[in-house]
């Protein structure tokens, strides 16, 4: 089982990145289970959401404490928190962020690998709007492949209808992009 948390702020589509990763793993024939984590935040609020995979029934239904994966939508939440809190031992970070992957590394400890790529760049570019969910969606499924790309197809286009072509365009396109770099502690 492969369990996700996402980072983000109210209104960038946090919980519609988890959405959409748990129906296209379902769509691949997978169990998953996607779920949000907030009280009465407003648009801008941190907020978290929470995806789990696997290959056989998923029987948990708790929050994910220390997961395999953590997603940040939104490079301003590093400053006010530690996004790789529980983040397991050869986990996966994935940073929204313009600044270099070599450079982003020196900032977080932990062992694993860290994934980063302007998404709010592509964004704008691509959907004339800083809403980065889609992008760091393929963004995520470069640096884990927990899914095969084009079984966010369907999903896409069932949750955003006439945008979903832009939305597959700017999720390939951080796909494509998204650097890697290993940490050692």
């Amino acid at each position: 089982m492969i369990e996700t948390r996402f980072h983000g702020r109210g209104g960038q589509g946090a919980v519609t990145s988890a959405e959409l990763l748990a129906l296209a793993a379902i769509q691949e024939g997978k169990f998953a289970q996607a779920f949000p984590s907030f009280g009465p935040e407003r648009r801008g609020a941190p907020v978290l959401a929470f995806s789990r995979v696997a290959e056989e029934q998923i029987r948990l239904r708790s929050q994910i404490y220390d997961p395999d994966v953590v997603l940040v939508l939104d490079s301003s939440l590093l400053e006010i928190m530690d996004v790789t809190e529980g983040l397991k031992a050869g986990g996966t970070l994935v940073v929204n962020s313009k600044q270099p992957v070599k450079e982003l590394a020196s900032r977080f400890h932990f062992e694993g690998s860290l994934w980063a790529v302007d998404a709010t760049h592509i964004a704008r570019e691509l959907l004339g709007r800083p809403i980065t969910n889609t992008t760091m969606l393929g963004a995520l499924l470069r640096a884990t492949g927990i899914v095969d790309i084009d079984s966010v197809s369907e999903p896409l286009r069932h949750r955003f209808g006439l945008i979903a072509a832009k939305n597959e365009k700017a999720l390939r396109e951080a796909y494509d992009k998204v650097e890697k770099e290993e940490i050692k502690p």
